[in-house]
């Protein structure tokens, strides 16, 4: 299957350009909330309405045009909306993209777009910015990554649940565990949590690393996943913090949240689509489970 950039089934991609798949992993995946010291104390039931948030540009530097690439007739971006369109939590749903095709493809398969700006340097920003253009407000962002299209509706409520459940958490993600073979992919990120389920560290590094410099067979590492959820008045903050050293060493926006003193606590698996060799596989699982 060739891996074309569609919202019809001719459009072609341009992109040559190989990309990594986020493993299909085993196991139970923790939710990790991040908590700030601003917010301890508030309500637990003060989080109540929830918006799901897409964000999707088509300037990929690993794969250009990537989700309007072809997942089984349809744009992956469709895949993603279809399988977040189940979650339990989300009061509303959208796509935020700085590109007219993928507004215009989106729009064909009845998605609602929020249209966001170049200048956005990552998903969240593009989050923010798209939050701030709705006309509704919300208590709690989700960040769904674009590249998900067998992404588990089970993911999505456990990030909101686990925010709604933590008071002094304005942050939210998931982790699953890690396959050996990706012990040392850099695009594999991992995490590392404390004995109360708190994140510790995040890396593109094999962390813990131990005197042998090889991969243990009997320890749980963790894999991150992309979602992510935020208390919608953190999320306003976020864009302002200053760059941080760990930050910019590992290139993890995560890091950025741990080094301004905010707290992470720690549910599923996901499978990615990081590089055009992927899509086959994305597809055959589909078929092997009757996805299609």
């Amino acid at each position: 299957m060739s891996s074309k950039s569609i919202c019809s089934p001719s459009e072609s991609s341009s992109s040559t350009k190989s990309w990594i798949v986020h493993g299909i992993v085993a196991g139970a995946a923790i939710a990790v909330a991040v908590g700030a010291r601003a917010y301890l104390g508030r309500s637990k039931n003060f989080r109540s309405r929830v918006v799901g948030i897409i964000p999707a540009r088509f300037a990929s530097s690993r794969f250009e045009g990537k989700p309007l690439v072809n997942i089984l007739g349809k744009p992956m971006i469709q895949r993603t909306w279809e399988r977040s369109k189940l979650a339990t939590t989300l009061d509303h749903l959208v796509v935020a993209t700085d590109d007219e095709k993928i507004a215009e493809c989106c729009q064909q398969f009845g998605a609602d777009v929020i249209m966001t700006s170049e200048s956005c340097r990552n998903g969240t920003e593009r989050c923010n910015e798209a939050l701030q253009k709705l006309e509704k407000k919300y208590d709690i962002v989700v960040n769904i990554q674009g590249d998900e299209p067998l992404i588990e509706p089970e993911i999505i409520d456990g990030v909101v649940k686990a925010l709604q459940a933590a008071p002094d958490a304005v942050f939210s993600t998931a982790v699953t565990s890690l396959k050996p073979e990706d012990a040392f992919d850099p695009n594999r990120v991992k995490c590392v949590v404390d004995n109360h389920g708190y994140a510790i560290y995040f890396s593109r590094g094999l962390i813990p690393y131990n005197k042998s410099g090889k991969v243990n067979p009997q320890f749980p590492y963790l894999l991150h996943l992309g979602i992510q959820s935020y208390d919608s008045n953190f999320l306003k903050i976020y864009p302002g913090l200053h760059p941080t050293p760990l930050q910019l060493e590992e290139d993890l926006e995560q890091l950025k949240v741990l080094e301004n003193g905010y707290k992470m606590k720690v549910d599923h698996e996901a499978h990615g689509v990081d590089a055009p060799e992927d899509v086959e596989k994305i597809e055959s699982f589909m078929r092997e489970r009757n996805l299609s």
